[in-house]
This record gives structure tokens, sequence and C-alpha cells, in this order.
């Protein structure tokens, strides 16, 4: 079990984030037309996972928006390893799909996880106690196009960002060895 802060309460997740040089857990989350999506449907890809709270948040809407700008300006569309963005949150897929349609965030992959919290358990961010018992804690991860964990970052203070450069790097370099 991880601890994390709102406003400096403190607040415990279910568990821990999946160790570097392990594989992610196998998912299946709702997109944005309410169709199941799971972990292999990404799997010659690297891929950035970003979970928040919720799309309704300013601190989420605003560090989601930074990242999928970030990422897409870094990235060439046409390359075979472009890597994509999943952004991960309890939100109703019907708010994320007016969320993206709002700031055209078609980049990114909005799921869901209301319909089951298996994602949130096993990776370790589903929040046990306080205010926002039932949702995600804010984390980034990085997996290669093979699922094997690369970086993560559970964010300590739920109402700050992650470090977006950290993880874009560890993406970049999996990117670059994928082309070599």
């Amino acid at each position: 079990m991880a601890t994390v802060t709102l406003r400096g309460q403190m607040t415990n997740t279910c568990g821990n984030l999946p160790v570097i040089g392990t594989t992610a857990p196998e998912f299946t989350l709702l997109d944005q037309s309410l169709q199941g999506r799971s972990l292999a449907d990404f799997s010659s890809q690297a891929k950035l996972i970003y979970t928040v709270p919720s799309l309704d948040t300013q601190v989420c809407a605003k560090s989601t928006r930074k990242l999928v700008e970030q990422l897409t300006s870094m990235t060439d569309p046409a390359a075979d390893s472009t890597p994509v963005i999943l952004l991960i949150s309890a939100d109703l897929p019907f708010a994320q799909q007016r969320f993206n349609k709002q700031y055209k965030l078609d980049k990114a992959v909005f799921l869901s996880l209301h319909r089951d919290s298996a994602f949130g358990r096993n990776y370790g961010l589903l929040i046990n106690d306080g205010p926002l018992e039932g949702l995600l804690a804010r984390a980034l991860l990085v997996l290669d196009r093979n699922n094997i964990v690369c970086h993560t970052e559970l964010v300590a203070e739920i109402g700050d960002e992650p470090d977006f450069s950290a993880a874009l790097q560890v993406l970049t370099q999996l990117t670059q060895t994928t082309i070599a």
C-alpha cells in the first residue's frame, strides 16, 4: 500500500505500482464508444499511461492537455514507432468524450474504469480512503511495446502534476530504440 496526500491529508492506495522491469498487468477498460479495450490492443506500441482521479478537476484537466500537447509535439505521426497515450480515469466514457471533444485531444486514448476497478487494484492505484475513495491516484507509467514497465511515478500530492519530462525522456528512448 502506498500513501499519497490530498491537500496535505494522507490517503492510501490499495497497493503499489508495478515494478520496473516486470510485465504490466493486463486490463480491459471502456473507451469513449463503450467498447472494451485491453492492453493487448496496443501491443505494437510503446505506451504512456496517465491516470487521474477525474477529468472534471482543474489539475487533471490542465495536466492532461499539457501531456498530450507535449507528446504530440515530439512525435512523428507517420512513424511506425509512435507511442500511444492512454488516459485512464473513473470518469464515465461520456464525460471523457466531452472532454476530448472540448480540447481536441484525439491523439490520446481515453479509457474508463467505471465498470470494473480491477485496473486500479492491479496497478496499485485505487484510492482506499478519504474523499477520493474509489478513484485513481495520479500516476505515470511508461511501457515498452512488449508491456514491460520502464518508468513509473506515483504523484505524492494528488493535486500536483507528475514529472512529465522524465516519462517523456524514457518514452523517447524507447521509440528511438525501436527505430534503430
